[in-house]
């Protein structure tokens, strides 16, 4: 099983990287994790509407070059549906059942996704009303992830 995360942006802060690799170490017993970064575009503090959308584009399409046409892929999105950690961790399970074993996470930028890349998601997942750094998303995915496998395995560190 492949699972990769598609991010907008790089991760600067240390203390992120290290809650990340934990549990992308802990994750490799179960499937091969890796995170892709696309550049986040540049752009100045207060931007038109138009603007918006052009960066918000710029950055879908370096997203949609990292995805392939046989990849299952979540959107996080704020109106995504919400989803509890064991329905979220059956999910994964079907998903892997019924021969889906590349599943794609994509965390867009600042200024959010762009449509193509929600109209190429197989489905839409929210953490919440919460808005959350991206950097720190980055984080509570992976775990979420590796807390989905443990759910599955019957492992008491869902508890």
């Amino acid at each position: 099983m492949n699972i990769k995360l598609v991010v907008v942006g790089k991760l600067k802060e240390k203390y992120f990287k290290a809650g990340i690799a934990e549990y992308a170490k802990r994750l490799s017993r179960f499937c091969k994790f890796r995170i892709i970064e696309v550049p986040d575009e540049k752009a100045p503090e207060s931007l038109s509407q138009s603007q918006m959308d052009n960066v918000v584009d710029k950055e879908g399409n370096r997203i949609l070059a990292k995805i392939s046409d046989r990849e299952y892929v979540y959107a996080l999105a704020i109106l995504g549906k919400e989803r509890t950690s064991e329905a979220f961790a059956k999910e994964l399970d079907k998903l892997t059942t019924y021969g889906n074993s590349d599943i794609t996470f994509v965390i867009g930028g600042s200024l959010g996704l762009s449509p193509k890349v929600l109209k190429r998601a197989d489905t839409q997942i929210s953490f919440g009303k919460f808005t959350l750094p991206h950097q720190l998303m980055r984080l509570v995915l992976t775990e979420q992830v590796y807390r989905a496998f443990m759910i599955n395995e019957g492992s008491p560190y869902h508890k």
